[in-house]
């Protein structure tokens, strides 16, 4: 017979769960394993609540395991290190994204690529190393091994910091990789949510021209006065698009939703680059001849390696970066997570995970 979740490990551990596919979360004692020699244990303070939750906790990408703690937006604490731990001591704010281990020998990992390891731990919904199931940031304490820890920069707000650790790297990453980091260079932005917003962001602070794509007309006095985009598109507006074709350098598309990408492949001048970072459930169409014709790139990112990631936290403490968040206590979740299926969020909730969360 399994061993149940609260007695696989020595550390008991209390969260919130989702049981099945209606996502809904309730409490859920758990267990984390004792605290190995390159081990950190991390008491969380806050913890984003990213669209990816979301499909995890609905199975929408059809490979979610129950019960389910979502959550890898991780800001909190050290309260105990391992023997052979040798960056980070007891007391010091660390971070923990997406994934919490990998091979650590393959090309991806030795080429620090680690979010592209084929045996990637993810931090929640995975099987670690010892054949035990990983559990999210919903919950009050986690324990990683060191190599998957990230220091927090004393000078970045945690609560606002937080999303940096999926939606931060999810789009500083495809910039610098395919080269849309470069100033002057011109970026569309697909979609004003979590990630977009973040994606403007970052791109100003590149020195990056950016327009941003939207179905929305209420988002361009947010896109342009709030956030300082160069210039913004109504992509329902055939006009608008003709416009602005053969325009942009290239295009990060955000939105996790179906929709069509062949206006986006208009905007793009030749060579240009269209990079996908959202994720929607079913397939989209690709129109062949755009790419031929203006041999155009249409590619997919995910998140960055450990040490990209590092680098992207440091550039958001020196650049004043922050997602724009709404703080919610955890008994709220079930409500923000109806609010996020429907848009209703600016831009990101984050769980205040340490003054809200009862043991």
């Amino acid at each position: 017979m399994a061993m149940s979740p609260a007695d696989e490990h020595t550390q008991k551990a209390f969260g919130w769960a989702a049981r099945d596919t209606t996502g809904v979360l309730s409490p859920f004692n758990f267990s984390r394993r004792s605290t190995g020699p390159k081990d950190v244990t991390i008491k969380i303070l806050y913890c984003g609540v990213c669209h990816s939750d979301l499909h995890f906790l609905k199975n929408e990408w059809g490979f979610s395991v129950y019960p389910l703690v979502p959550g890898h937006e991780i800001v909190g604490v050290v309260t105990q290190v391992g023997g052979s731990v040798r960056k980070f001591r007891v007391g010091d704010t660390v971070a923990v994204g997406c994934m919490v281990g990998g091979c650590d020998e393959c090309d991806d990992c030795n080429s620090k690529r680690e979010s592209y390891c084929r045996n990637s731990i993810l931090t929640y919904n995975d099987i670690y190393h010892d054949g035990t199931r990983t559990y999210g940031g919903y919950s009050d304490k986690t324990v990683v091994e060191e190599h998957y820890v990230l220091g927090f920069p004393d000078g970045l707000p945690m609560a606002a910091g937080a999303p940096l650790l999926c939606a931060g790297i999810t789009v500083y990453s495809p910039m610098r990789y395919f080269g849309l980091s470069q100033p002057g260079t011109h970026l569309g932005v697909v979609g004003l949510g979590g990630l977009g917003h973040l994606a403007v962001k970052f791109a100003k602070a590149f020195g990056v021209k950016v327009t941003v794509i939207s179905t929305s007309p209420g988002k361009q006095k947010e896109a342009m006065e709030e956030l300082g985009a160069d210039a913004f598109i109504l992509s329902r507006d055939e006009e608008q698009i003709k416009a602005a074709m053969a325009t942009m350098d290239g295009i990060i598309d955000t939105v996790s939703a179906q929709h069509s990408l062949s206006p986006l492949l208009d905007l793009l001048k030749s060579h240009g680059k269209l990079i996908m970072v959202g994720a929607p459930p079913k397939p989209l169409d690709l129109p062949l001849m755009p790419l031929l014709r203006g041999r155009k790139l249409v590619a997919g990112s995910a998140t960055g390696g450990i040490e990209e990631t590092q680098e992207m936290l440091h550039f958001a403490s020196k650049h004043n970066i922050t997602a724009d968040v709404e703080v919610i206590p955890m008994k709220y979740i079930n409500v923000a997570m109806e609010r996020l299926a429907k848009g209703d969020v600016k831009y990101r909730f984050v769980i205040d995970v340490a003054n809200t969360l009862p043991s």
